[in-house]
């Protein structure tokens, strides 16, 4: 697998970017800039990670495509496609969103509405209108798995892949996210099995954290850095290198550089066999100092 973290790290140039990365003993990235930084901007980074052997394993878009307001759907489909677009140029394994939501006032919220008839129609032709405008011929367009939103689980995903029906169309497996019940949290072991069962042949890119059962009641669940919580870990890696060896695998949702670093330090030992040579991971990495 390819180990990379969501953060960018803090950098002064594409050079420092990329180095920062290699020094943590990294192998892929999340790209750190949109298409409207311009063409000589995300060139250089693409260029930078060129240079270091490093995978840009995802461009991320985050905006709400399914937005109630007309105007503003049009607006952030369209800023999806121009991201696809540039995603292709660069060679990133990915493009990346949630589904989105014209339901309620938060864009990646939970309700009801998000399991409607309609919401799927307007998802997929959504999906099928980014890719089919965007013309990708490297980078899968990916909706990446969620807790209270389409895809909620493999069999959903698999569903969404048959209905979307473009080749162009990958799966951008977030485990944590479909772990919502008792059933899924304690036995997540045969979750993993499961999910890269079902979705075999389809995953392009990972998230990797973890999970951890809240003692209040009633049944509440809390992502975690990973080791903090009750994930089988080391299953989840085993199973995505089993369906890629070059598998992503992105550690995410950290507060700080150095946090990220730290959880490097527990991965990599879990990893089969070990990415590159055994190093030393240090604030001043991170820091620059």
């Amino acid at each position: 697998m390819l180990l990379g973290i969501s953060s960018c790290l803090e950098h002064s140039s594409p050079a420092d970017w990329a180095a920062k990365h290699v020094a943590l003993g990294l192998k892929c990235v999340n790209f750190p800039v949109d298409y409207l930084a311009g063409e000589d901007v995300y060139m250089a980074y693409k260029e930078a990670a060129d240079k270091a052997g490093l995978v840009i394993a995802e461009v991320g878009v985050w905006r709400n495509t399914l937005a109630a307001d007309p105007e503003e759907r049009a607006h952030w489909i369209d800023y999806a496609i121009n991201q696809l677009r540039m995603a292709d140029r660069i060679g990133a394994i990915c493009c990346v969103n949630v589904v989105g939501t014209p339901y309620g006032p938060r864009w990646d919220g939970g309700y009801r509405e998000n399991f409607s008839s309609e919401l799927w129609e307007m998802a997929v032709g959504m999906i099928q209108q980014i890719i089919d405008t965007a013309h990708p011929k490297h980078t899968l367009f990916c909706i990446e798995s969620m807790p209270w939103m389409i895809p909620s689980s493999p069999d959903e995903y698999l569903r969404l892949i048959k209905d979307v029906n473009r080749p162009q169309f990958g799966a951008h497996l977030d485990v944590v996210n479909m772990i919502t019940s008792p059933e899924r949290y304690f036995f997540n072991d045969k979750f993993l099995d499961e999910c890269f069962t079902k979705l075999k042949g389809h995953i392009c890119s990972c998230h990797l954290k973890d999970i951890h059962l809240k003692e209040e009641y009633t049944f509440q669940l809390q992502e975690c850095a990973c080791g903090e919580g009750s994930l089988d870990l080391k299953r989840y890696i085993r199973l995505a290198e089993a369906e890629n060896p070059d598998m992503p695998m992105i550690i995410e949702h950290l507060t700080t550089d150095e946090e990220y670093a730290e959880s490097v330090r527990y991965v990599r030992p879990l990893l089969c066999p070990p990415e590159g040579s055994p190093m030393l991971i240090t604030s001043e990495y991170v820091s620059g100092r």
